[in-house]
């Protein structure tokens, strides 16, 4: 085992341990839960020690950066999975049917029509979360709470396998009052799973109910910095997008 894949394993195993820790406190284990590896701005160098360390789901925030890795990664580890776990343009439909096992982030109708003729055109089902626009937050993507009926109702008429629900809540504030009513609100529409909980709130988010979470920084390190300025707005998008 090389450096970089032991230090890799050490960090899943912290997060793996925490996991545990919180999942405990509501009946579960880690097991329970579902670990994605969010590797964003990631390369494949950076990505292979944590495969290495046994991490097998990942999860990526565009479409297209994860066409230019993981068609060869998959190749080496055909056992892996992967999750879009970003915003997803609904021109991007047939790419992110084509290359991910799983999207997060399905939040209007025109997506949902987007993705309704890509999956009937690859005779593809992909399993699919509906992203909520927890804190009703104007620079996030993600469905009003109160279209979040209607969205559920479209898409089972569609044939998309929903999974659950999704959402990032605003930065800065204590986040257990948000994961709470995405509980809620899952536990209402009858679905079973929760996409909640980053780096800095996934225990919070397990105890809350968590079946999903999405972690990049606590298991890759910081993430390179941008190759360019973000607009002013670009703090709520940066919450919004990174997803870990």
């Amino acid at each position: 085992m090389t450096t970089d894949t032991l230090e890799a394993a050490e960090r899943l195993a912290a997060v793996r341990d925490a996991m545990g820790r919180a999942a405990r406190l509501t009946g579960r284990t880690a097991d329970d839960i579902n670990l994605i590896a969010v590797s964003k701005t990631q390369g494949a160098d950076a990505i292979r020690p944590l495969i290495g360390a046994g991490q097998r789901v990942f999860g990526e925030n565009r479409v297209q950066e994860a066409q230019a890795k993981w068609p060869a990664l998959r190749e080496e580890y055909p056992d892996l999975t992967l999750h879009l776990v970003g915003q997803l343009q609904s021109n991007k439909a047939a790419d992110a049917v084509a290359l991910f096992d799983t999207i997060h982030s399905l939040d209007r109708p025109s997506l949902l029509n987007a993705l309704a003729k890509a999956m009937d055109a690859a005779d593809r089902r992909i399993p699919c979360h509906i992203q909520v626009n927890i804190g009703a937050e104007e620079q996030k993507g993600g469905c009003a709470i109160a279209e979040v009926p209607a969205l559920i109702k479209a898409a089972r008429a569609a044939d998309i396998p929903l999974l659950g629900l999704m959402c990032v809540p605003p930065a800065d504030i204590e986040p257990a009052p948000f994961f709470a009513l995405l509980a809620k609100m899952a536990r209402e529409e009858g679905l079973a799973r929760l996409s909640m909980g980053m780096s800095g709130d996934y225990e919070t988010a397990i105890m809350l109910g968590a079946t999903d979470i999405r972690v990049g920084t606590a298991l890759f390190g910081a993430r390179p910095s941008p190759a360019r300025p973000l607009p002013a707005s670009g703090r709520g998008m940066i919450r919004n997008s990174r997803a870990g």
